[in-house]
């Protein structure tokens, strides 16, 4: 009787210990929350957003002409105008919502696309807009794990509607930078699609606080050698006025 005694007491204690180490620190984190800070760093959650974008693409030994795009988000809405190359100048497409349009001069009216369309390479129209992945997606926790010498939340992420760029994601946030390093973009059935990597050279000013964002997104398909690159520069945050996003004015 008193071994039972004291093995009961010896296992409270050992139980008592590990609630203080884990503590508040134990809890499991929000996979929602979590993607949501993450999204800052894309452009998501701001006030107000302003930044440049060049892209270039290769398959093979194939190689696209690189355009420069001029990228205005607020909110739920955004507007990429198209710089370069000369030929392209003045074609935007605009997203409001969960709805996109493309416009260009001699167009009557700005046409309807899907945000899942290739717009350059690999890179796909909703690729170009400001990240709203915790609007667009509901997120689990998979886990954490090491990727590239950081250790990384690992999200899942299911659409929550069929108008959005990419049906599944697998995500790895940076625990201490709070910035996605890595996705994986999946069909409904599970079906690797393509692999992006994301880099955080720039910094952006917003809420009294000097914050991380993309720098360089590298998206490669998963069935072929192509690779698609977009380097993103003159970050600004800063208001936008609505007319911006009207689409009356797209025409």
């Amino acid at each position: 009787m008193r071994e039972h005694v004291a093995m009961r007491r010896v296992f409270g204690a050992l139980l008592f210990g590990l609630c203080c180490l884990g503590g508040p620190a134990a809890a499991v984190p929000d996979a929602n929350r979590i993607l949501q800070d993450a999204d800052r760093a894309r452009g998501g959650s701001l006030p107000g957003i302003v930044w440049e974008i060049r892209v270039t693409s290769h398959d093979a030994d194939r190689v696209a002409e690189p355009q420069r795009m001029r990228v205005m988000a607020m909110g739920d809405a955004s507007v990429a105008e198209t710089l370069e190359p000369a030929r392209l100048k003045g074609y935007r497409v605009l997203q409001v919502g969960r709805d996109m349009w493309l416009a260009r001069p001699g167009l009557s009216r700005p046409v309807p696309i899907s945000p899942h369309q290739r717009l350059i390479g690999q890179a796909a129209n909703g690729d170009i807009a400001a990240t709203n992945y915790a609007g667009d997606y509901d997120a689990r926790l998979a886990g954490t794990e090491p990727l590239a010498g950081e250790a990384c939340y690992v999200l899942d992420l299911h659409a929550k509607n069929k108008r959005v760029t990419y049906d599944r994601i697998r995500y790895w946030v940076s625990v201490r930078r709070m910035v996605g390093i890595k996705a994986e973009f999946e069909s409904v059935s599970g079906k690797l699609l393509k692999t992006a990597r994301f880099e955080y050279g720039n910094t952006i000013e917003a809420g009294g606080k000097s914050l991380p964002f993309v720098s360089r997104m590298v998206i490669e398909d998963a069935l072929s050698d192509a690779e698609t690159t977009m380097e993103f520069s003159g970050v600004q945050v800063r208001q936008i006025d609505a007319s911006a996003f009207d689409l009356g004015q797209a025409q």
